[in-house]
């Protein structure tokens, strides 16, 4: 196991002589017209970028983006963020005894756990068609995928395992909601076995729309069709493969897939137009989300603020609330400020 401080540690002044996956490499111009190297450098917890700007000749002959490098320099603040100062850099070399699993980011929980989880829950289903495709979409070679394979490129489930967790935790949304349903008797009913196959499916485009074998990124195939309409053309080839396949089921679960992120806008060729496509929509988009702000929360504070640094993808700030224990009625007690005036009641007093 790699032992070092990990980037979302890291502090202004900070000495480094750490390895990193190199994920960026870009050749730019001084104002004397000599050349440096702009660089970005990743490990499990983060991202940081740096300047190098003299001696990079040999580092730059072999550097590559995915490259373990060996990176010595210190930690500086520039326009308020956290940057290296490089003073020599150079490829991890065999005797270093460091392999991509000590630098990129996994999911935290089990892989075994999550794949019987996964197939325990296929067996559940009880519609034949659907089964049936199912067990066509992952074969062995897919699956091998789609279990290594992160949700996104950088803003939730970002991390090798990434896409089942996912996955299964839209399922557990989309099971409650059937419950739900269920109990209180609401009409129409969910059709259940649809809906849990389109949450298994939704996504699974992705294991060919990214590359992760150690930079995150986009595949060629990634950018010119994007993980839905892989998907969409998988399912569709299946479906033929299944004697007599019901060609509305097949509608059906095509829309589930095709209009799983809700909007035109949001990528989605058609928005949702069942019951069943709206709950997928919207199960996904809180799996997402939620993913998404913990990572933000977690990546820390601005300094000495309860509030997190201004993300762009989100175009705000989030608030660090407190760990839950905080707020119990013992700790409160203990917290209480005397000099705290009494209320004196609101309208609904």
């Amino acid at each position: 196991m790699l032992e070092q401080k990990p980037i979302k540690e890291f502090q202004n002044r900070d000495t480094i002589d750490h390895f990193f996956i190199l994920r960026k490499l870009e050749v730019k111009q001084k104002k004397d017209g000599s050349n440096y190297l702009v660089l970005e450098f990743g490990d499990k917890t983060g991202f940081i970028s740096g300047n190098y700007w003299e001696n990079y000749e040999d580092f730059y002959k072999e550097a590559f983006v995915g490259a373990i490098v060996k990176v010595r320099g210190s930690v500086e603040v520039f326009n308020d963020k956290l940057q290296l100062r490089i003073e020599s850099a150079k490829i991890a070399e065999k005797e270093d005894r460091v392999s991509l699993s000590d630098l990129i980011p996994a999911s935290l929980r089990d892989p075994e756990d999550m794949k019987k989880e996964f197939w325990n829950r296929i067996k559940k289903i009880e519609n034949f068609w659907l089964k049936s495709l199912l067990k066509n979409i992952f074969t062995q070679e897919r699956f091998e995928k789609f279990i290594f394979a992160p949700a996104g490129k950088s803003f939730h489930h970002n991390y090798i395992g990434g896409l089942l967790e996912h996955t299964l935790e839209i399922v557990k949304i989309c099971d409650l909601m059937c419950d739900i349903s269920e109990k209180s008797n609401f009409q129409p009913p969910i059709n259940r076995d649809l809906l849990i196959t389109g949450a298994l499916l939704h996504d699974i485009g992705k294991i060919e729309e990214l590359s992760y074998e150690s930079v995150f990124d986009y595949t060629d195939k990634g950018r010119l069709l994007g993980h839905i309409v892989i998907a969409a053309n998988w399912i569709y080839a299946a479906c033929k493969q299944i004697p007599y396949f019901p060609e509305e089921l097949q509608d059906l679960i095509l829309h589930l897939v095709l209009s799983h992120q809700g909007k035109l806008e949001n990528a989605s060729p058609v928005e949702p137009k069942t019951l069943e496509a709206i709950i997928l929509y919207y199960a996904d988009e809180l799996s997402a989300k939620t993913n998404a702000y913990r990572q933000i929360i977690q990546s820390g504070s601005e300094a000495n603020s309860n509030w997190t640094k201004f993300h762009y993808l989100i175009q705000s700030s989030l608030f660090i609330s407190k760990e839950p224990e905080f707020y119990n009625k013992e700790n409160l007690e203990k917290n209480k400020n005397p000099k705290r005036e009494k209320s004196d009641g609101t309208l609904f007093d």
